[in-house]
C-alpha cells in the first residue's frame, strides 16, 4: 500500500511539474516554426500556454492581414493570456474589418477581466459602424468563455442596459445575447412601444438582481 501511495504522489509531482513546463515561456523561433508559413494549431497545443507570450510579440510586429490570423488563433486556442490581451486592446479601435471582429471575437478567449466586458458592451451600443456592434455583441454572447457564473452578472447588466438604447439595432441584439445566455426574453420585443419595453426591461432588472443574489 505505501508503495502505491508513493508512487501516486510522484505521479502527481510529475503530473504538476509537466504541466508548470507547458506554462513556461518559450523561445520566439520555437513559436515561429509552428506558424510560418501556415499557423499549425496542433503544434501550437503541443507547445501550450508558455507560446503565447512569443506569439504576443509576433503579432505587436506583424501586419495587420498577419494580425488577424494571429489573433484567429488566439481564439481558437482559447488560453488565457494577458500578453494576448494586452496586443489585441492595441487594435481594438481600427477600423480593418477583418482584422477588427477577429480581435473582438478573442479578447473574451484571452482573457476574463471585466475590461474586456466594458470594451465590448462599449462597442456594442456606440460604435458608429453598425457591423463592429453586432459582433460585439456576438462575442459577448459566445466568446467570454473564461467567466465564472458569478463574473458573468456584468456581462447580464451590460446588456440589460443595452435594451434600452434609442438604437433599434443594438435593442435586437442586446435582447439576442441575452436570449443566447438564458434562454429567456421576458417578452422584451426590439421595436415594441416604450412601454412594453420598459416593462421587460423591469422583468430582466429584477431577474439579474435575483440571479447575482442566489449566487
Amino acid at each position: 500500500m505505501k508503495r502505491i501511495i508513493t508512487a501516486v504522489i510522484a505521479l502527481a509531482a510529475l503530473t504538476s511539474v509537466y504541466a508548470e513546463t507547458k506554462r513556461m515561456p518559450l523561445a520566439r523561433a520555437t513559436v515561429e516554426d509552428a506558424i510560418k508559413p501556415n499557423v499549425n494549431l496542433d503544434r501550437l497545443r503541443a507547445l501550450g500556454p508558455g507560446a503565447l507570450p512569443a506569439l504576443a510579440a509576433i503579432y505587436a510586429e506583424s501586419s495587420e492581414g498577419d494580425r488577424a490570423v494571429i489573433a484567429e488563433t488566439f481564439y481558437n486556442l482559447g488560453w488565457k493570456s494577458p500578453e494576448a490581451k494586452a496586443a489585441l486592446l492595441r487594435d481594438i479601435g481600427t477600423q480593418n474589418p477583418t482584422l477588427r471582429l477577429q480581435v473582438q471575437w478573442a479578447l473574451g478567449r484571452v482573457s476574463d477581466d471585466k475590461d474586456v466586458v466594458d470594451r465590448l458592451a462599449t462597442i456594442m451600443q456606440n460604435d458608429p459602424n453598425p457591423l463592429f456592434r453586432d459582433k460585439a455583441a456576438c462575442a459577448l454572447a459566445y466568446d467570454q468563455i473564461h467567466l465564472t457564473e458569478a463574473e458573468k452578472v456584468r456581462v447580464y447588466q451590460k446588456l440589460i442596459a443595452a435594451l434600452s438604447d434609442v438604437k433599434p439595432q443594438v435593442r435586437h441584439i442586446a435582447i439576442l445575447a441575452l436570449s443566447i445566455h438564458t434562454g429567456q426574453t421576458k417578452g422584451f420585443h426590439a421595436n415594441a412601444s416604450v412601454p412594453e419595453r420598459q416593462k421587460a426591461i423591469a422583468a430582466w432588472t429584477k431577474w439579474v438582481a435575483e440571479y447575482a443574489a442566489n449566487l
